[in-house]
């Protein structure tokens, strides 16, 4: 008997091919990779849209690039006509992910939960077409399940299985308490793809264990198991650590254009392919060029990065903004000048003050050693002079310009 590939024509089989390409382009793992050309291929035969989900506890309401990771993907599935199930956790959110966690979480209210999501929407649509997707909440189901119901869908799962989980595991070996509520999580996320009856979950690496739940309840419940593509995790700008707000080494998708272009002109060199690659909206054969092209130095890492700062500004603030982004950062930092907007703030304090608690009470930096070590290492200006003594007492006077390394600048208005 043919497979479900074997069986398409030749125009349908293409189309599967160009699909595909989009759909595993930066992917870090599909369980089980072949199991989702047949469900595109399916999907074309049957002129049936797949069902996409991405599940969400919304416990922190402020989208960066990290994010994006993920709702790219969704966004190119979306684009073939797919649905995009957008499943918040209001619910879930309750208890917290366990994942990556030395400790429980702190549980979210009601309101925190509802604040949060309402936030993810609005940023969501920067990226996805918000009007076609389908949000769901997990409290429409979860919430109505009885003590029988749960009892039943525990006995669905193995203690062993869920021990089998690294943060758990950790846990355990430091002598660290686990609350059995933790272990409801993954059991009522996988319960939720047999819910949702989705085809596809997407996530981050760090959610392995969670999405493959889905698989393990879908077959429980009898139902076609979904497939798990998990994306990488993107590293922040420090280039060690996950993307993340808490390690401030991140480039918010709501922040202004000249501080996402400038933050992006201090993305590692070696991480610059995974960023095109994950983040922006170029296609396989443009992405393969500037690959080629760096690794040969057709092009120069400089002049990669200015288009990938570009790029970011366009996505998330228009055309406009990402050409005014790019004019203002050869001219602040190229040609040195001032920059043409320059936050200003209110200064009542003392006439005089040490450069060093200038910068931390103007929240430039976040302590004393920090700016006397920005100071040694010649990195701050007042009014374009370079300050040389960490011990300099600063006269307040109006519009004077504080400069902190190459992005941050401050005017002080009396």
């Amino acid at each position: 008997m043919k497979t479900i590939v074997e069986q398409l024509n030749q125009e349908q089989l293409s189309e599967v091919r160009r699909q595909m390409e989009i759909y595993t382009q930066g992917v870090q793992e599909i369980i089980p990779s072949e199991e989702l050309e047949v469900k595109v291929a399916k999907s074309i035969m049957k002129n049936r849209p797949l069902k996409i989900k991405l599940g969400l506890d919304p416990s922190a309401p402020d989208v960066h690039l990290g994010h994006t990771v993920v709702l790219n993907k969704l966004r190119l599935f979306q684009d073939n006509g797919h649905v995009i199930q957008l499943l918040i956790g209001d619910f879930t959110g309750k208890i917290g992910d366990p994942t990556g966690k030395s400790v429980a979480r702190k549980q979210l209210t009601d309101d925190e939960v509802k604040h949060n999501a309402k936030t993810y929407f609005e940023q969501f649509g920067k990226v996805m077409d918000m009007e076609k997707v389908e949000l769901h909440f997990n409290s429409k189901w979860l919430s109505k399940l009885n003590f029988e119901d749960v009892i039943n869908l525990a006995g669905k799962i193995t203690v062993a299985r869920l021990m089998e989980r690294d943060d758990f595991e950790e846990r355990i070996a430091l002598g660290k308490p686990i609350s059995l509520h933790e272990f409801f999580y993954p059991l009522m996320q996988g319960y939720d793809s047999v819910e949702l009856e989705c085809d596809i979950e997407l996530g981050g690496t760090d959610q392995h264990f969670n999405i493959l739940m889905g698989r393990h309840f879908q077959e429980k419940f009898g139902r076609e198991k979904q497939v798990a593509m998990l994306m990488p995790l993107l590293e922040g700008l420090d280039g060690v650590e996950k993307m993340s707000k808490s390690k401030k080494n991140y480039i918010g998708i709501d922040e202004q254009p000249q501080d996402i272009y400038g933050k992006a002109m201090s993305i590692p060199d070696e991480l610059m392919v995974k960023y095109f690659e994950l983040i922006t909206d170029f296609s396989p054969d443009d992405l393969a060029k500037i690959k080629t092209d760096l690794e040969s130095g057709e092009l120069h890492p400089r002049d990669a990065k200015m288009l990938l700062g570009k790029t970011i500004v366009r996505i998330y603030h228009g055309e406009e903004a990402a050409d005014k982004a790019e004019k203002g950062f050869i001219s602040v930092f190229q040609q040195g000048a001032m920059p043409d907007e320059i936050p200003t703030i209110v200064w009542d304090g003392k006439k005089e003050v040490a450069v060093v608690d200038l910068l931390v009470e103007l929240d430039m930096l976040n302590s004393k050693s920090e700016a006397r070590r920005m100071i040694q290492n010649k990195g701050v200006k007042v009014n374009g002079e370079k300050v040389e003594d960490t011990h300099t007492v600063i006269s307040i006077t109006n519009d004077l310009v504080i400069q902190v390394g190459k992005r941050k600048f401050v005017k002080i208005h009396i």
